[in-house]
């Protein structure tokens, strides 16, 4: 059930990345794929504050800042 959860998580904060970086979303295997990236990026961005999250709105939380911070690092290499 836990890896369910996070696929869910993940699509969840990929979309909602891609509505905030560019107005749209990139289609269910890309907002997959950012999303847990994103949650990855988050999670160990926030361990290194020293931040904790809790519950389900807290990880989707984490996991769009980290999939927004992936989302701008990637822009910036595309402008090049």
């Amino acid at each position: 059930m836990g890896i369910l959860i996070s696929i869910i998580i993940g699509i969840i904060a990929g979309f909602l990345a891609g509505q905030i970086f560019r107005g749209a979303g990139f289609g269910l295997i890309v907002n997959l794929i950012v999303g847990i990236v994103g949650s990855v990026i988050g999670g160990w961005i926030f361990g290194m504050l020293g931040l904790a999250v809790n519950g389900i709105l807290g990880t989707i939380i984490m996991s769009i800042i980290g999939a927004l911070l992936l989302l701008w690092i990637v822009s910036l290499f595309r402008r090049v």
